[in-house]
């Protein structure tokens, strides 16, 4: 009987290592398993990484038709004060104004802009805010819309000597040799530079403000006398003294 019982335990033993290695097989077919359902899911983010290039490079192609549109419109829709971009902006002043209301104080900026091309043509304007910058502007697109055109020889000089005048500011102008430069200071020196004119000479006989000191330069290079009108305006007076009486 003792016999008996140690075969049968012996076989029990021999039995047993059999089924620890069928759970452990067990426990790995669902790892083998994961392991096959994994191949589809690289799949689905290779195919939306490849469908997120796709719509990056159609929008990088639509860019530059949108971008071409936005350069024509700002073109059609030009306004007609508008200047090109041949002008240079100079500040010339800014300052510091106030406004008594019945609340009080009101504390704002105003700045003073020339604008020109260097070649004839010149402007000015004031802008007023409370802020610096926004001021700046309002003086650039006021300076903008008021650009006129100025007399000049060849030699970029003036063609005589004249005075300026506005309120009690006298500016006086006069034509210089070639290579002499601009011989002005201040206000003066920045709106003739900006206008074009090489080689002048300037004195300032009046009030300094500036504002005054530019409308009486201007008001002096706008009275030039252009010989070509001069000639002119000769000849129509000679004519009408040459015109024979009608004997009655």
């Amino acid at each position: 009987m003792e016999e008996n019982k140690a075969i049968k335990k012996t076989e029990e033993i021999e039995k047993t290592p059999a089924k620890v290695e069928a759970k452990t097989n067990d426990k790995k077919s669902p790892n083998i398993e994961v392991g096959k359902e994994s191949k589809p899911t690289q799949e689905v983010k290779k195919e939306k990484e490849v469908s997120k290039q796709s719509e990056n490079s159609s929008s990088d192609k639509k860019s530059p038709n949108s971008n071409a549109k936005q350069r024509q419109n700002p073109m059609r829709r030009r306004p007609k004060n508008s200047v090109g971009d041949n002008f240079e902006e100079r500040v010339v002043k800014t300052k510091r104004i106030s406004k008594t209301t019945k609340g009080g104080r009101r504390m704002r900026f105003s700045t003073l802009v020339i604008v020109g091309d260097k070649n004839g043509r010149v402007g000015f304007g004031i802008g007023k805010s409370v802020e610096v910058p926004v001021s700046i502007k309002k003086a650039v697109k006021n300076a903008r819309k008021s650009i006129m055109r100025l007399p000049m020889t060849k030699k970029h000089t003036v063609y005589h000597e004249i005075i300026g005048r506005k309120g009690a500011s006298r500016v006086l102008i006069k034509p210089a040799p070639t290579g002499t430069g601009i011989i002005a200071g201040g206000v003066i020196r920045d709106l003739i530079e900006l206008a074009g004119y090489h080689d002048v000479y300037t004195k300032n006989m009046g009030s300094n403000a500036p504002l005054n000191m530019v409308l009486a330069t201007l008001n002096g290079l706008k009275n030039q006398l252009i010989p070509g009108k001069v000639m002119n305006a000769r000849d129509l007076v000679s004519k009408k003294e040459e015109k024979p009486k009608e004997n009655k």
